[in-house]
């Protein structure tokens, strides 16, 4: 079995304008409070897979691999910062993004795609966003009230544009240490 997902990759010098942007917010939310995701792995995830078969995967690649061939590339912008479910109760903090209808589109049919092959279709709609930290479990209100005090009074603003030209499914081994994510395939789509 292979843990995966379907994700855009972010490039190398968004990554560290998200890095940078947060190191004050990280110092205002240390760890333990929240478990920061390490600039290299922030990526825009598509569709979680959870544990797959080999072969399952490689099925799923090939009508992938069809698909975004009808897709042209697109872009969009990074920037902005929020919270799920809400900034009161935040349990994911994310950078936000400007998601064209291209993106939506994209992320709609390998939902498709996926639940004709037996995969999880999903439940909520598409919510496009860069995860760059997680709360903690074990946090009480007023910890609650602290992390919605310090998001009030930060701001992102655009911190680039990327340019989308494939689609990635990634493999993830879970570590002591934090995630480890490695390219299993990747899908080109069209170019204009």
């Amino acid at each position: 079995m292979l843990r995966a997902f379907i994700a855009l990759e972010i490039p190398g010098e968004i990554q560290e304008a998200i890095a940078h942007s947060l190191s004050q917010l990280q110092k205002d939310l240390p760890k333990p409070l929240i478990r920061w995701v390490a600039s290299k792995n922030v990526h825009l995830t598509l569709k979680f897979l959870g544990d797959v078969p080999p072969a399952n995967l490689e099925s799923l690649a090939a009508a992938l691999a069809e698909e975004t061939r009808n897709h042209a590339a697109f872009s969009f912008s990074v920037g902005g910062l929020g919270a799920f479910p809400s900034p009161q109760k935040a349990r994911v903090i994310w950078v936000g993004l400007q998601a064209p209808p291209a993106l939506i589109a994209l992320a709609d049919s390998i939902d498709t795609i996926a639940a004709r092959l037996g995969f999880t279709a999903e439940d909520r709609p598409f919510s496009p966003h860069l995860t760059i930290g997680r709360v903690s479990h074990n946090v009480s209100g007023n910890d609650f009230h602290h992390i919605r005090t310090v998001l009030d009074g930060s701001t992102i603003g655009i911190l680039g544009t990327v340019q989308v030209d494939a689609l990635i499914i990634f493999k993830s081994v879970l570590l002591s240490g934090g995630p480890v994510y490695s390219r299993l395939y990747t899908l080109p789509m069209k170019l204009s």
